[in-house]
């Protein structure tokens, strides 16, 4: 069973993050939950990607980094939207990682390096008509990461929603969210 460290969205650690987390968690893997934002949950993606400018994203990496501090270098990182850039982070600059999952997110690989890791297996997973993830550069992100490793897969899904596995907010898109926790937990059967 994989080990992994799970970031939550710019809405916090909603009732659907944890289900996600639990669901993983039923499946035999430990998941380390941090809260980035200290118990705040948020209504909207604006709302808290206001706080994130409140707090800083420096300060969101770095709490995103020390959560990671006292827990064993073979994880497997994973986050969603914005919990992606810490995990994304962490997986290319801790060693050890055995994958990285990214959810609604990619940032391009330079950021934190000059190539992504060997032997670093990586699944990108975004709705194929969100604003989000294909006007925002993080498709493209995606494509480049995939065309510059071996072991990289990009999923996209129907739909316009941002947060469509997160069954909690009325972005749920019940089928897309079946299909991307399948191929998470295939992912994770293979760490």
């Amino acid at each position: 069973m994989a080990e992994v460290l799970l970031f939550h969205h710019a809405q916090g650690q909603t009732p659907g993050f944890h289900a996600f987390a639990d669901d993983l968690r039923a499946a035999g893997h430990t998941v380390h939950t941090p809260d980035l934002f200290s118990g705040r949950t948020f209504a909207s993606i604006p709302d808290g990607m206001a706080h994130v400018g409140e707090i800083g994203f420096e300060e969101v990496l770095a709490r995103g980094a020390k959560s990671a501090e006292d827990l064993p270098t073979e994880l497997v990182y994973a986050g969603f939207s914005l919990g992606v850039v810490p995990a994304q982070q962490l997986a290319q600059t801790r060693p050890g990682a055995r994958g990285a999952l990214l959810m609604y997110s990619c940032v391009p690989y330079t950021e934190f390096g000059q190539a992504w890791p060997a032997g670093v297996p990586v699944q990108i997973h975004g709705a194929q008509e969100d604003p989000y993830f294909m006007d925002e550069g993080d498709v493209d992100a995606a494509r480049e990461l995939v065309e510059a490793t071996d072991d990289a897969e990009l999923f996209l899904y129907p739909g316009d929603q941002h947060y469509f596995a997160d069954s909690s907010l009325p972005s749920y898109q019940p089928e897309a969210a079946a299909l991307l926790t399948e191929r998470v937990h295939a992912f994770l059967a293979g760490r």
